[in-house]
């Protein structure tokens, strides 16, 4: 059984869970950290998915109010993706949510680098050349557009024309290592790893350099964020059917403790993940 690269992006809890929260505490500026703090150490997620709606409202507003002010817009095109692609299973309901979150990561962008506004939709090789000259102090704009961009992908991911955008997110990415190999704790290492093992080598995939991605997303992350080795196990072990390492790594989240200080909520959702995935590797393998 092999997952196709429409199916990879489309399974599991949603890549965007593998790192957003942990990016809300201090983005929000006029919100208190006490309530981020809050959200981040929540142990059930049902309270967080009835919750987070209002803060979505509460930030358009704030954005209304100051259209130009970057750490707004990084917010919201953050906490927007990660809404739209891990507690909302009605798929139209994550296109419209990840169709804001992207036209808040672009506006961010657009805010930093004016002469750019139409980066995204440059031709690749364009992109690629004004990316060369992006510098450390836009790296929190260039996370945000390509974390807000990838969920909307995610929610598109039965448009193969959204799926043409993969090489360019992967760039951004690329690029954000580039300048700073530890930017956000591992994050984008961990998503260059989902990237590269949507598909297996003999279909174009590049699972081992995937793989590379993943070992230093977990020496970045502590080992303490488990839902980087959900990730690890469902997009690269299931890729290269390795059931030893896949069962490894599920059974370590499972044995771990979730309650971590600003984790705890990603934490108990991978736990949820990790189970779903072992009951189906009998099937899988």
């Amino acid at each position: 059984m092999t997952m196709t690269m429409q199916d990879g992006i489309k399974r599991g809890v949603g890549v965007l869970i593998l790192g957003c929260m942990l990016l809300l505490t201090g983005c929000f500026g006029r919100i208190p950290v006490a309530l981020n703090d809050a959200i981040l150490n929540q142990n059930d997620p049902e309270t967080v998915s009835a919750g987070v709606p209002a803060y979505l409202i509460l930030l358009d507003t704030l954005i209304a109010d100051d259209p130009a002010d970057t750490d707004l817009l990084r917010a919201g095109a953050k906490l927007y993706a990660f809404y739209g692609t891990s507690l909302v299973e009605d798929r139209q309901r994550a296109a419209r949510l990840t169709e804001r979150a992207r036209h808040y990561g672009e506006a961010a962008w657009c805010v930093a680098r004016r002469n750019d506004c139409d980066l995204t939709a440059r031709p690749y090789d364009e992109f690629n050349q004004l990316l060369a000259g992006v510098d450390n102090d836009e790296l929190p704009e260039l996370y945000a557009l390509a974390v807000s961009w990838l969920a909307w992908m995610q929610a598109h991911s039965d448009d193969w024309s959204a799926l043409a955008d993969l090489p360019k997110i992967e760039s951004l990415l690329t690029r954000i290592v580039t300048l700073d190999n530890r930017y956000e704790k591992g994050n984008p290492h961990l998503y260059l790893g989902i990237l590269k093992s949507l598909r297996p080598a003999a279909l174009g995939g590049r699972p081992e350099e995937g793989r590379i991605h993943f070992d230093q997303a977990l020496v970045l992350s502590g080992g303490k964020a488990l839902n980087f080795k959900v990730a690890y196990a469902r997009y690269y072990a299931r890729t290269v059917f390795d059931r030893e390492v896949h069962d490894r790594l599920l059974t370590e989240v499972l044995d771990a403790e979730t309650e971590q200080p600003g984790l705890t909520l990603l934490n108990v959702l991978a736990q949820r993940e990790a189970r779903q995935l072992l009951l189906s590797a009998e099937e899988y393998f």
